[in-house]
């Protein structure tokens, strides 16, 4: 895994295709790309942002303390799936931000064969979501999963626990 800079951009762009316009924005605010590179090719990447940062999945804004951050963004390439390209990245993400001084990661994960990989690299629950979106609302149902890593993340989230009605919102970033 490797960190991809900004004067890299092109390469993190093509591996993002219909969302490349959205790889300067991101470097603009700080966030910073690593990759999985397999062939002289990206094969997996993931972002790291130590800023405010939207999750669309959720409908909610993620602000990291101090020594914290968001881990998001994590996509592997089809036809690099199923080779462990994401716990890779996960670790790598995990080095590169001790590296750093950062002492907590956040990242949420979804039901897919990929979020297995997120426990072994060593990411405890600390909220439990069920999210639906129908007729322009979003309702977010939140609840912790481990009540002192929980209570960190509300912080983090801006949210309670309980059942949370909201206008859904499309942020492109």
């Amino acid at each position: 895994m490797e960190e991809i800079h900004r004067d890299r951009a092109p390469l993190i762009e093509a591996a993002m295709g219909p969302e490349a316009d959205l790889v300067k924005p991101r470097f603009a605010r700080g966030c910073r790309c690593f990759a999985v590179i397999f062939d002289g090719a990206i094969a997996g990447y993931g972002w790291l942002a130590t800023g405010p940062e939207w999750i669309g999945e959720l409908q909610l804004e993620i602000k990291p303390r101090q020594a914290e951050a968001y881990i998001w963004n994590c996509v592997t390439l089809a036809e690099h799936r199923r080779k462990g390209i994401f716990r890779s990245l996960l670790l790598g993400l995990h080095d590169a931000a001790r590296k750093q001084g950062l002492e907590r990661l956040w990242i949420g994960s979804v039901a897919i064969p990929a979020e297995r990989a997120v426990g072994p690299s060593g990411f405890r629950p600390a909220l439990r979501f069920v999210s639906t979106a129908a007729a322009g609302l979003h309702v977010l149902r939140a609840s912790r999963a481990d009540d002192a890593l929980g209570a960190d993340a509300e912080r983090v989230l801006s949210i309670a626990p309980g059942l949370h009605v909201r206008r859904a919102r499309r942020v492109r970033h």
